[in-house]
């Protein structure tokens, strides 16, 4: 199975920008859920909030400097935990 592009959004509203990307891969030591994904908050040029897990990285979050770990739970849950994230910013 190669790569399959499974969800694909972006809005773009004055500097700041929403982008989501999941895709569905073979299913690997590195992505057991067989999903590669990125969804991604960006505000002027600067990363404000992501969830992704690039290679050999697993799955984490990234809020402005910080770089934590994080539980995949199922797509659902991510994107929940997304704009959870991306409201309790924007407050």
């Amino acid at each position: 199975m190669r790569a399959r592009i499974a969800y694909k959004e972006k809005w773009q509203a004055d500097d700041n920008i929403v982008e989501i990307k999941v895709w569905e891969v073979p299913i690997s030591k590195d992505k057991p859920h067989g999903y590669k994904y990125s969804l991604v908050y960006i505000k002027g040029s600067k990363r404000i909030l992501g969830y992704d897990n690039a290679e050999g990285k697993g799955d984490h979050r990234h809020y402005g400097q910080r770089e934590e770990s994080y539980k995949f739970k199922g797509i659902d849950k991510l994107f929940g935990d997304f704009y959870k994230d991306l409201r309790r910013y924007w407050q």
